[in-house]
């Protein structure tokens, strides 16, 4: 069976503890209908049959039955007649991975019931049963008290996950200064967990102010303290709606930071290549011009050294002295205009 808890609560306090469902929603019908005793039925995972028994003894509207079946909501809090059904997505940061892991609570709501549904282990209701059941004035409050102290675990549970996203944008912002090449795909994964994060934790503020408004028109001064509290809770959603998305504007900050630096290091890189290229573009022109000045001299020598019969020069008293002289001329005359080019 996926229900995990089942209680009825008069004055604020535990009486019963049905073994099934039936058995609890006998027991509420045998319950005076004074407005000071509701039952809590808390589930995990229920398959479609639980789901669908709860809704009709409760008259649980269509809309958030299939809700509730399909999962995957976005929080938000609707009302349908006497009852409202609220979505809330609890967060855990797992910092081996990066990634922030989004659960899935549902409640309903009526006027003596509680109906906790929970697609995911955390956060454990539980825990928030006890902490309420030690807290009597508080749970006297009936359903919305139960919906405040889900609300304040899963706003608190917020806290860490927040503190988990700070230590990686800190390690990144080393990163990025210290060249990492892989830096820019951390950022970039660690900016939709930022996103993820931000949808689910936008929607309370509007949720809450709603709950308050709800509380106020009551006019009940026993409900003074609730909407205190929950206006508690209000204020530290608001401050990690804040801090994320103050992440958030971090994080394209550093992604711009990266690129800027990355360009800087590929011009640097450019430069550096293109400082090579000039270097060994003189190199070459040296070479060619040492090269130019060596051929015309070899060129001189190797007609000379052919020893054709018909070579007047070859009989010159002069000839050889010529021949030297006009090796040199030549070299000298190259050996000036490479100089002047600058290529030497």
């Amino acid at each position: 069976m996926s229900v995990v808890d089942n209680a009825i609560y008069v004055d604020g306090r535990r009486e019963l503890a049905p073994p099934s469902l039936d058995t609890a929603f006998e027991a509420l019908r045998s319950c005076p209908d004074d407005g000071h005793s509701f039952c809590w039925i808390g589930m995990l995972r229920p398959n479609l049959d639980e789901i669908n028994a709860v809704a009709r003894e409760f008259d649980l509207h269509d809309l958030a039955v299939e809700d509730t079946v399909k999962a995957h909501q976005r929080p938000k809090l609707e009302h349908y007649d006497e009852t409202m059904f609220v979505v809330l997505r609890p967060a855990r940061y797992v910092d081996p991975n990066e990634v922030v892991e989004l659960g899935e609570v549902h409640l309903f709501l009526g006027p003596d019931f509680v109906i906790t549904v929970r697609h995911a282990e955390e956060p454990d209701l539980g825990e928030v049963r006890r902490r309420l059941e030690k807290d009597p004035d508080l749970l006297a409050h009936g359903p919305l008290a139960v919906l405040y102290a889900v609300l304040d675990r899963v706003v608190d549970d917020y806290a860490p996950v927040l503190d988990g996203l700070q230590n990686d944008i800190d390690q990144i912002e080393e990163q990025v200064f210290d060249g990492d090449p892989g830096v820019s795909r951390r950022i970039y994964q660690l900016t939709r967990e930022v996103i993820a994060f931000q949808r689910a934790l936008e929607p309370l503020t509007g949720m809450l102010a709603q709950l308050r408004s709800r509380l106020g028109k009551a006019g009940e001064d026993t409900d003074l303290e609730l909407r205190r509290a929950l206006r508690d809770v209000g204020d530290h959603a608001t401050r990690a709606l804040e801090r994320t998305e103050a992440f958030r504007q971090l994080l394209t900050n550093i992604l711009q930071v990266n690129a800027a630096l990355v360009g800087q290091r590929q011009n640097k890189e450019m430069a550096r290549l293109t400082q090579a290229g000039y270097d060994q573009n003189e190199q070459v022109k040296r070479i060619s011009s040492w090269a130019a000045i060596l051929f015309a001299p070899t060129l001189i020598a190797s007609v000379y050294g052919m020893n054709f019969t018909h070579m007047p020069e070859l009989s010159w008293v002069l000839g050889y002295p010529m021949a030297l002289a006009l090796m040199l001329l030549l070299g000298l005359v190259l050996y000036a205009i490479f100089k002047r080019r600058g290529w030497l």
